[in-house]
């Protein structure tokens, strides 16, 4: 059960096939609520909202306000609480996409991140070999430089996750950050997060001084990552397999559908291990066993992410899908990067990950300007 957004014809007929339906309707727009046939489908029929019925669930479309006030008025009428809990479920889930979780939603141990605006994490490679800007800079220095061009969270990270990047052992990925998180923490008044998979390279960047851990593997990698920094905020991301052989993995019938399955699935395998939801935020994993084709439909479509409550945190910057787009290579995809980032934010993401901070910086004044604006 989840709320989708019908804005092509190709997501109108994603759609219906998730329904079951054997007409296929390409003319579908707007909302819809994906849900079980049966009473709750004849609820949202009653209270009139169109009902299309399929072999496996059916659609009630509408706007978010319509669904929204339909499941109310279920939630008060139903009487099994099954069905009552899923009607609720729905209202939460409309709420978020219509007011998606900002950055201040996210609860840091010791920081608190700015309200009202895009939150702006800048990228520090301590790596030799970073699709980007791998061994191009001395860590240290990167970060204060972003810290001074106004990022809010600097994110240092010691292996590389681009497609075929060899793994580094945690011995050798400790050996590049954990000196890196600690001189950034005693010169910056900003909240560091290490980017890594792993349990030991993780609480050493916890005990010098790191307050998020940005886990691409969503809490996969090391099942004893959440023990070994429950003290930290969590940056989970979607991802299939390992850098690697991601890309073989990158299949989809349903994309929304199954990275917010699997979002989820991190979410709880966090909550499970005493992690507070609060201290969590989501990340679709642009370019992480996607195609660019999937990267493009992921930020078209990124509002239907917001239904999991959570603050999204988007890394877009630099990436291949961006110079497919503009034919340009990595260090020349500013502009790209910065338009990104722009639409991450307008579709509802909280936190946008980048390299380049103070463009991204400016460009996203106006567009939080615009997207908070009301005469």
């Amino acid at each position: 059960m989840r709320l989708v957004e019908l804005q092509t014809e190709a997501d109108s007929r994603q759609v219906c096939a998730a329904a079951g339906r054997e007409v296929l309707d390409a003319n579908l727009r707007g909302w819809a609520a994906l849900i079980p046939e049966g009473v709750l489908a004849e609820g949202f029929r009653q209270s009139g909202l169109a009902v299309l019925q399929g072999s496996r669930g059916a659609l009630a479309l509408g706007s978010i306000a319509q669904i929204w006030l339909a499941a109310r008025s279920l939630a008060d009428a139903l009487e099994r609480e099954p069905l009552r809990e899923a009607a609720r479920e729905l209202m939460r889930r409309a709420a978020s996409v219509e007011s998606p979780a900002s950055g201040s939603a996210w609860k840091l141990p010791r920081s608190s991140l700015p309200e009202g605006r895009t939150v702006v994490m800048g990228i520090v490679n301590a790596t030799p070999d970073s699709f980007s800007d791998g061994g191009a800079y001395d860590p240290v220095a990167r970060g204060l430089q972003l810290a001074e061009e106004g990022a809010d969270i600097l994110d240092v990270g010691g292996e590389s996750t681009r497609p075929d990047a060899q793994p580094v052992d945690a011995g050798e990925e400790r050996r590049r950050t954990e000196p890196v998180v600690r001189e950034l923490a005693r010169r910056t008044r900003l909240p560091i997060s290490i980017d890594t998979t792993k349990a030991a390279v993780a609480a050493a960047a916890v005990d010098a001084g790191a307050e998020i851990v940005n886990d691409v593997s969503g809490g996969v990698r090391d099942p004893a990552l959440f023990r070994a920094a429950s003290g930290a905020a969590f940056c989970l991301m979607h991802m299939r397999g390992t850098p690697q052989e991601m890309q073989a993995r990158a299949v989809y019938s349903d994309l929304h559908g199954e990275v917010e399955r699997e979002l989820m699935a991190a979410l709880e395998r966090a909550r499970a291990a005493g992690i507070p939801e609060q201290r969590i935020a989501l990340d679709p994993g642009l370019g992480f066993a996607k195609t660019g084709a999937h990267n493009l439909t992921l930020l078209r479509r990124l509002r239907e992410l917001t239904q999991l409550g959570r603050p999204l945190v988007v890394g877009a910057s630099r990436k291949s899908f961006i110079g497919k787009a503009t034919g340009k290579p990595a260090p020349d995809r500013l502009l790209g990067s910065v338009a990104a980032a722009v639409v991450a934010a307008s579709q509802g993401a909280a936190i946008v990950r980048v390299h380049d901070v103070a463009a991204t910086r400016e460009a996203l004044a106006l567009a939080d300007a615009v997207r908070t604006s009301g005469a």
